[in-house]
C-alpha cells in the first residue's frame, strides 16, 4: 500500500447536533451530540487508513486544545507532521436533521504566524520524498494567503508528489495554478473557481491536471482524465449527515489511482465509500460488507453514453 501524507491547514473540531427538525427561534433538544476531531484532510485520512495505507497528517494545530487530535492521531498510528500554533483549533457546528439536511456553523480557526508557515514548509521539505502522494484539502486559516498556498502546492510537486488537491473558492482558484495531480470540487465549486465555461475540464487539463473529479451530490460522480471520462450513480441510501462524503470520495480515488485498479473499479469503490459515509455520523469504513453491498448498487457509464 502507499505512503501518503494528508494535510489539513484548517482543521476543526467537529460538534455533530442530532436532531428531528431544526426550528430556528424556538427551543430545540438534541437526539444526540457527537464530537470529532476533523477537517477534510484529516477525514480523508482515516478513510485512507481503513483502505490499508500508511498515513502521515499535518497542517496547523491549536496549540490550546490539542487533545482530541493527539488521540486519534495515537489511535489510528498516524505520522504527526503538525505545526502547533497559538490558540484554539476552531469548533465548527453541524446540525443534522432527520431527512439529510445539515447546517453548518463554520469558526475561522487560529491565526498562523509566518513563523509557523515557514515551519510548515522546512518540515514538508524533509519528510515530503517519504511519501508516494498527498492530500491537500480543506480551507485556508487566518494569516495564509491564496500565493502562499499556490507555492506550498507547487513545492510539493517539485518534491516528486503526487497533488490532490480539494478546496473551495480563492483557495482553489490559487491552488488550480499550481496544476495539481488530482482535483476533486463539486459543481458549484468548479462554477465558482472556472466560471461556466463550456471547456472547464479541458482548461484544467492544459493547466497540468491529470485527473479531474466532479461530485454532484445524489447525481453522481464524474471522472474525466486522458483516458477516462466516467460517470457513477450511487446508490440510494438513508441519509444521516452528508459530512464527509466528499473526502471518503477522494479517499476512494486516491486508493484505486495508486492501487492500480481499473477506472471502473476504482470510481465504482470510491462511489461507493461516499454513500456509506452518509448513513454514519463520523469517518471512516465500518462494515466492509455493507460496502460491498454499496458497491453492487452503483451504476458507472463511459460520459458519452445517454
Amino acid at each position: 500500500m502507499a505512503r501518503i501524507l494528508s494535510l489539513t491547514l484548517n482543521p476543526a473540531l467537529d460538534l455533530t447536533v442530532r436532531l428531528a427538525r431544526l426550528e430556528p427561534g424556538e427551543v430545540n433538544r438534541s437526539e444526540a451530540m457527537i464530537t470529532h476531531a476533523a477537517g477534510k484532510g484529516v477525514n480523508v485520512a482515516q478513510v485512507l487508513a481503513d483502505l490499508g495505507h500508511l498515513v502521515s497528517v499535518g497542517g496547523f494545530l491549536g496549540a490550546a486544545n490539542p487533545q482530541a487530535f493527539d488521540a486519534l492521531i495515537a489511535s489510528r498510528g498516524f505520522g504527526d507532521a503538525f505545526i502547533r500554533v497559538p490558540g484554539e483549533t476552531r469548533s465548527n457546528i453541524k446540525i443534522a436533521e432527520q431527512d439529510g439536511r445539515v447546517t453548518d456553523i463554520n469558526a475561522p480557526g487560529p491565526w498562523v504566524s509566518e513563523q509557523a508557515q515557514a515551519q510548515l514548509l522546512k518540515l514538508l521539505a524533509v519528510i515530503g520524498p517519504e511519501f508516494d502522494a498527498v492530500v491537500v484539502a480543506g480551507s485556508l486559516p487566518r494569516g495564509i494567503t491564496p500565493q502562499w498556498f499556490q507555492g506550498l502546492l507547487q513545492q510539493l510537486k517539485n518534491l516528486g508528489l503526487k497533488v490532490a488537491l480539494d478546496t473551495s473558492g480563492e483557495a482553489l482558484r490559487a491552488g488550480l495554478k499550481a496544476g495539481p495531480w488530482l482535483v476533486k470540487p463539486n459543481t458549484e465549486e468548479l462554477a465558482d473557481a472556472l466560471g461556466h465555461a463550456t471547456d472547464a475540464v479541458s482548461q484544467l487539463h492544459r493547466q497540468g491536471v491529470e485527473h479531474v473529479v466532479v461530485s454532484d451530490g445524489a447525481a453522481g460522480v464524474s471522472w474525466y482524465s486522458a483516458d477516462t471520462t466516467l460517470h457513477a450513480t450511487p446508490p440510494k441510501v438513508t441519509v444521516a449527515s452528508t459530512v464527509g462524503a466528499g473526502d471518503s470520495l477522494l479517499a476512494g480515488m486516491l486508493h484505486g489511482l495508486l492501487n492500480g485498479d481499473t477506472p471502473e473499479q476504482t470510481l465504482r469503490r470510491a462511489t461507493a465509500i461516499a454513500a456509506m459515509a452518509v448513513t454514519q455520523i463520523g469517518f471512516g469504513i465500518t462494515d466492509e460488507a455493507q460496502l460491498e453491498t454499496l458497491q453492487s448498487g452503483v451504476h458507472v457509464r463511459p460520459l458519452t453514453e445517454q
